[in-house]
């Protein structure tokens, strides 16, 4: 096993740090950061993937390294890329600027590149290391590291609940259970995923716009431009065409602000939608939309991860499907009593061995709500 420095751990955990920068731009492509330090541990350059078709970490570092590359070594959060895509492969660009030694975080899941990078730099002389802070690393792109390895994406359900663990009233009002930092909290996640995915029950009772409203998350200007700012896709499963044209996350926006819309039914709606809307006819499984195939095809267009704001139907059978990797649970010191909405409506649990378990990752306080955030173990 190799053995990596204090200044080499130093060096990673500054390229993850960069990396970050680029969580809210860069899908379909992964979070990459990079750093270039000398042989006596000095940064002589650093950069991160800013947006997808754009220069990737390591050409940034390298610019700004300009003739101290020669002899350095480079941090990769994320394996150099070997092929030619919208960009010139990044393993070339190292090569050529004569550095000695490149240490990546992690391995490239993308068969186009998994360990051809590393050879490549091999081959020209260049000495590789990888697995140091992959973990971060990972945890960093495991939408996209998800989908390389399984063709679907992460998918994230987000459930709001009282104390008592319901969702909204017996009557269905929710708004709103929980407090303004943490619906502001859900902006962050919303603008940080490649699409946000919602059912026929929650869209037509809520009529919702399902967009990022980035004037609530205050972030720095060298984290996102008002120029690099993107909507994720609005995915609306709607198995038996009901929504019409006039709901609010149809309606057009000036310069489509909020985003486009992929309308995912099983046979093509004959209202008339706005050019930012698309449909998608999925196929059935029993006479309900079949959430695999419905995962699949978001995979297919590229989408790393998808971040669902449902009703408990839909967040039932995701879970019947186990099709949830994580969910995100914000619950309020409120109680709604007995008739109120449950997070899951599943079939009945009979004994515990069937019952569904998770793992806490994070507890948070947010404002005057708990955020619980558990990971799924099927």
């Amino acid at each position: 096993m190799t053995q990596f420095s204090k200044t080499d751990h130093q060096m990673m955990a500054r390229a993850i740090q960069l990396a970050k920068r680029g969580e809210y731009t860069t899908s379909p492509n992964p979070n990459v950061g990079c750093v270039i330090s000398d042989n006596q541990g000095v940064i002589v350059g650093e950069g991160w993937h800013k947006m997808a078709g754009t220069p990737h970490a390591e050409v940034h570092a390298l610019k700004q390294a300009s003739t101290h590359a020669k002899g350095a070594t480079a941090y990769v959060t994320l394996e150099p890329c070997s092929h030619y895509g919208r960009t010139p492969p990044c393993a070339d660009s190292l090569i050529s600027a004569g550095v000695t030694r490149v240490v990546a975080a992690m391995v490239d899941p993308n068969p186009l590149v998994s360990g051809n990078g590393l050879a490549k730099l091999k081959d020209a002389g260049i000495k590789t290391e990888h697995g140091l802070l992959q973990a971060g690393a990972e945890q960093l792109n495991r939408g996209f590291v998800k989908r390389m390895r399984t063709g679907k994406p992460w998918v994230t359900v987000k459930l709001a609940a009282s104390l008592d663990g319901k969702t909204a009233l017996g009557n269905g009002l929710s708004q709103w259970i929980t407090g303004p930092l943490a619906r502001q909290d859900v902006q962050k996640h919303r603008a940080q995923s490649c699409a946000i995915l919602s059912g026929s029950g929650t869209v037509i009772a809520d009529n919702p716009m399902l967009n990022v409203r980035y004037s609530e998350l205050n972030l720095a200007d060298d984290v996102l431009a008002q120029k690099d700012l993107r909507q994720p896709l609005r995915v609306l499963l709607d198995g038996r065409n009901q929504f019409p044209p006039s709901l609010n996350c149809l309606q057009a926006t000036e310069n489509n602000l909020a985003g486009n819309v992929l309308l995912v039914n099983g046979r093509l709606s004959e209202h008339q939608f706005e050019s930012h809307v698309s449909q998608w006819q999925a196929p059935f499984n029993g006479n309900k939309l079949d959430l695999e195939k419905v995962m699949i095809k978001l995979g297919e267009l590229q989408l790393n991860h998808v971040w669902v704001e449902a009703g408990a139907k839909l967040a039932g059978a995701l879970l019947q499907n186990k099709l949830i990797d994580e969910l995100i649970l914000y619950q309020a010191p409120k109680l709604i009593g007995g008739a109120g909405q449950n997070l899951f409506d599943t079939m009945p649990i009979e004994v515990m061995d069937e019952v569904v378990n998770l793992t806490w990752s994070d507890i948070r306080q947010v404002g005057n709500d708990l955020k619980m955030t558990a990971l799924f173990k099927y």
